[in-house]
């Protein structure tokens, strides 16, 4: 029977969802704020539901979402990453008013979303954990125990909120001056950011590979994992590139970590689709550090090894439907890189570039190709929103073949306008450390020079400068 389902979201990923949800013969209902009345998201859903002028305040009111899905006659919704995804009163709110919220219950967001309460579900299941502490008490007795905490197992550690996420709220500590002054900062950011000032400390695991599951679960408690990907190379605690499977050579060992995945999010009681995140130390030593409750941004990758169609599953378990596969059936067919083209300047601290327009807009294609994004030629780039403009992702046979395959992507892609984080991937692919694939978070750190470049010097920016003056020279017909 064919349902209206409301997107609570913007950018690429309310239209993947929306293209998901008419796909399967569904009306799909879009929202939006005033920063976003020339978005594409809105152009393609069958139905668009105004919130406001925001911005942001409006896409994070729950009653006014609610509302919307009321007003058109939704019957779910699906909040996509970001925004209220992993927020468990929206979960909550969905569920108060008849409303199908496509993710898991409220009441796993809660628990998963406190890491510290996540902690705790799985030291009770057996999974294994960096040292770590509870929520630190309030006032002066919190800094006694981050400090004895620390007497004990030593520096760094990594300081957190523990309500915090997307690489929010972390920061490295590395001694005990720093501990001190620093704990009251996150407290006040962990506030501001999460309505939650309480913090806990990890011991921080020095370089390692940043690991993660896909896993999905339905109502009858079948739960199975999608294989694994890499998203090691990050700036500021936050994904650029990201990689499935990954790369670490012994598959016995990511074979452990996929079936520990399942067994955390089985601890959990886990419904739907969501993401169990690993830390693999130099020693190969792994280390569970959070679920997340959402679709990733990453998700991309896994499609295109596995050919299972993430948000599509998600949608229809929601609704009710069994999972129509099992384990034996996810075969991981090659490799597949994700690139984040955000409209940024790398060389300038990844300085966003909002407000710009998009003057040249030339997308590459063929073959193992796939682009989700919502900019296009004369769209102008909110400043007020995520700097993502578009998700290049691309599948080969072999890792060398995905990689060629990136390259000539980036060369081919032409955006003018804003500058873009195009020329430091073609930098970073042509590393032979990243050739290996022999990477951890620390890449960028290590290989700083990496954003010593000429924006000309690529094939692509060069037939992006000549589009350009041919723009300008249609625009101005008698300049010399």
């Amino acid at each position: 029977m064919k349902k209206k389902i409301l997107v609570a979201n913007r950018g690429e990923i309310a239209l993947r969802i929306i293209r998901a949800i008419q796909e399967l013969g569904h009306t799909a209902v879009a929202v939006y704020e005033t920063p976003d009345n020339e978005a594409l998201h809105i152009r393609t859903a069958d139905e668009a539901v105004w919130l406001g002028d925001g911005p942001r305040c409006d896409y994070l009111d729950i009653a006014k979402v609610i509302a919307a899905a009321r007003k058109t006659g939704a019957v779910a919704i699906h909040p996509g990453y970001g925004f209220l995804a992993e927020n468990p009163d929206f979960a909550k709110a969905c569920e108060d008013n008849g409303i199908i919220f496509i993710g898991p219950p409220s009441g796993v967001i809660q628990s998963l979303g406190d890491k510290v309460t996540a902690r705790r579900i799985m030291q009770e299941a057996g999974i294994p954990l960096v040292p770590g502490t509870s929520s630190l008490a309030p006032g002066e007795v919190g800094v006694k125990e981050a400090v004895e905490f620390c007497q004990t197992h030593g520096y760094p550690v990594m300081l957190k909120a523990t309500a915090g996420g997307g690489g929010r709220g972390i920061r490295r500590i590395d001694d005990e001056q720093q501990l001190r002054a620093e704990i009251p900062v996150a407290r006040a950011e962990a506030k501001a950011a999460f309505n939650n000032d309480a913090v806990f400390l990890e011991k921080l695991v020095l370089t390692p590979k940043h690991i993660e599951v896909q896993v999905i679960a339905d109502h009858e408690g079948t739960t199975i994992h999608l294989g694994s990907r890499d998203c090691s190379i990050q700036r500021r605690n936050q994904k650029l590139i990201e990689i499935a499977p990954s790369l670490i050579s012994d598959k016995q060992l990511v074979d452990k970590i996929c079936q520990t995945a399942v067994q955390a999010a089985k601890a959990a009681n886990y419904f739907n689709a969501g993401t169990v995140e690993f830390l693999v130390d130099k020693d190969y030593n792994y280390y569970f550090m959070e679920i997340n409750t959402r679709v990733q941004v990453e998700h991309t990758v896994t499609e295109m090894v596995t050919g299972i169609d993430i948000v599509r599953t998600q949608i229809k378990l929601a609704l009710g439907k069994k999972l129509a596969f099992g384990q034996q059936d996810v075969q991981i067919r090659g490799y597949a890189i994700e690139v984040r083209v955000n409209a940024e300047d790398p060389q300038n601290n990844f300085m966003p570039e909002g407000g710009k327009s998009v003057d040249v807009y030339r997308s590459p294609g063929g073959y193992g190709v796939r682009l989700d994004g919502f900019a296009y030629q004369g769209y102008t780039i909110p400043e007020v929103y995520d700097s993502l403009l578009v998700k290049l992702t691309v599948h080969g046979f072999s890792w060398n073949e995905t990689v060629d395959r990136l390259r000539r992507c980036l060369n081919n892609f032409v955006i003018i306008g804003p500058k873009t984080t195009i020329p430091f991937y073609l930098r970073v692919i042509e590393d032979p450390d990243f050739k290996k694939g022999d990477f951890n978070t620390s890449f960028l750190d290590t290989h700083s020079y990496l954003l010593d470049y000429d924006e000309v010097e690529s094939e692509g920016n060069k037939l992006a400068h000549l589009i350009a003056e041919i723009h300008y020279r249609k625009q101005n017909p008698y300049a010399i």
